[in-house]
């Protein structure tokens, strides 16, 4: 399969999405790249998989859902796709949002993965990368994937300590002493030292730095948590 190193041939590439002006739009802007050539195009699952099997192609540029799709899992057109033309680079466009798909999806080994609400002048970015057989990631998928991380390791926090202790945590992360945060909460020194150290204990952290490394990482910074009052 041609990987884009020869700039004399040109790069034969399938596209495919269910919705016309969509095709078009990515076809009008593929057909500006140099060395591209469209050979095939899909409106679903059962085409794209004719024009596969009917033209030799480097690169597939393929909506994630379309109706056709050879089994129940929405994933199954790419899976089938993948196992059958591995050589070919393929770069995924979508809506899709769902953190747990969109990591799905990067498991089954894409090159590329792009939200169609990211610039579409990043589709050039994408395929040149997909070509080279690297990963490529778009700004909003990666952006979807990042919080959905943040959002797992806050409810971790939230499972292992009180919600007085997420909120001391929280505060002497931002940089303020127990005296303060003591007068803040209206608690007593000690009360706010116990709090500490419980939630330090439980976390198994055993100073200051390995606790802001945590808070940074586990979403303690300050707005990252609602605050809690009791």
């Amino acid at each position: 399969m041609n990987e884009g190193a020869d700039t004399s041939t040109p790069i034969r590439a399938i596209i495919a999405d269910d919705h016309p002006l969509v095709l078009l739009a990515i076809e009008s802007l593929m057909t500006g790249f140099p060395n591209m050539q469209i050979v095939g195009r899909a409106s679903d699952a059962t085409e794209l998989m004719a024009v596969a099997d009917r033209v030799e192609c480097d690169l597939a540029v393929i909506d994630l859902y379309m109706p056709g799709s050879v089994d129940a899992d929405a994933l199954g057109t790419l899976k089938q796709f993948r196992r059958r033309y591995p050589d070919v680079a393929l770069v995924v466009l979508t809506m899709e949002t769902a953190p747990a798909v969109l990591e799905r999806l990067m498991s089954l080994g894409v090159e590329a993965v792009m939200s169609k609400r990211d610039r579409i002048d990043l589709i050039h970015v994408a395929i040149i990368t997909a070509l080279a057989h690297e990963r490529y990631v778009g700004p909003a998928v990666r952006a979807a994937i990042a919080e959905a991380s943040i959002a797992r390791r806050r409810e971790f926090v939230r499972e292992l300590l009180t919600p007085r202790e997420i909120e001391v945590l929280k505060q002497y992360a931002s940089g303020i002493g127990v005296t303060e945060i003591a007068n803040l909460l209206g608690r007593s020194v000690k009360t706010i030292s116990s709090q500490k150290c419980k939630a330090m204990r439980k976390l198994a952290l055993h100073s200051d730095s390995e606790l802001f490394k945590f808070a940074a990482e586990h979403g303690l910074l300050p707005d990252d948590l609602p605050q809690h009052r009791h």
